[in-house]
């Protein structure tokens, strides 16, 4: 014991200080691709190589409408690889409250060979509910007291996913991240639960067990979906094992995109989760 307490003295404080610092995320981590849309010159090459349709677009009357939907963006880089117009950026705060703001699309005038001439109009850009993640972070503990009079509780569902995303869930109880230093804590019932987050695409088999789960928590309740999966099918999409995204089963309050989403993404959706749960 007094070896353990002595290594512990000797080891310091390891818990991060996120949110009210910045995420401390490596350089080589692989965030959400980024596309210089004034001079993307044809997003052709980049929907043809992404594997889940995350980059589409539709044509009419020599003019593109180009469309990034970070829902289902597997942040796999195919697309940098394919188009010098894009690159990985380690960026992991993406969580939003509508899936709608999720996606980024841009309009072009398109030359006689279906090349962008022109930018027409600009992606608008996204927001984190326009309050600055800081100051969610400083009041996040007395949010909970006055929205709930106790600590936050979230059960944790898998419908069906690769266990990716359970990896990085783990990782908010370690000493790293401590998320009950904020007076989260995971439990084993739905009914002791105020939080439901989801991963996986809604499989089948899962589908009737989720929307117990669910009727089973008391209200009020949040649901927040996990990863591209959960937001929106992710690789699976819909198909004979699949019903698709989480929403399609029960309403969703946030949405936290990613394969899979590290614990600073996991944190920042949570944390949105409950500001929005004061209607802000």
């Amino acid at each position: 014991m007094f070896e353990v307490i002595g290594k512990s003295l000797k080891t310091g404080v390891v818990t991060t200080s996120y949110p009210l610092t910045p995420a401390e995320v490596s350089r080589h981590t692989r965030g959400k691709p980024e596309i210089d849309w004034a001079n993307w010159k044809d997003a052709r090459p980049a929907a043809r190589v992404c594997p889940t349709g995350a980059i589409e677009f539709t044509d009419e009357e020599r003019k593109r409408i180009a469309t990034l939907d970070l829902g289902k963006c597997i942040f796999c880089g195919l697309c940098a690889d394919a188009d010098p117009a894009i690159h990985m950026s380690n960026q992991c705060e993406l969580a939003t409250r509508e899936r709608a703001g999720l996606k980024l699309s841009a309009k072009y005038q398109l030359t006689s060979d279906g090349m962008h001439e022109r930018l027409l109009e600009n992606p608008a850009a996204g927001s984190a509910g326009g309050q600055s993640l800081e100051a969610v972070g400083q009041q996040l503990q007395a949010r909970i007291r006055s929205m709930l009079g106790r600590s936050l509780h979230i059960r944790q569902v898998d419908a069906g996913s690769c266990n990716g995303c359970e990896v990085e869930i783990v990782a908010l109880n370690s000493p790293i991240y401590d998320i009950e230093r904020f007076g989260i804590h995971f439990v084993a019932s739905p009914r002791h639960a105020d939080m439901l987050l989801v991963t996986g695409p809604v499989t089948l088999n899962m589908e009737l067990a989720l929307r117990k789960t669910y009727e089973a928590m008391p209200a009020p309740r949040l649901v927040v979906a996990v990863g591209a999966c959960g937001c929106s099918g992710g690789i699976f999409g819909l198909n004979y094992a699949t019903v698709g995204g989480v929403d399609s089963v029960v309403p969703v309050d946030v949405y936290i995109p990613g394969c899979p989403p590290n614990p600073h993404a996991l944190l920042h959706g949570i944390l949105l989760a409950v500001n929005r749960w004061r209607g802000t």
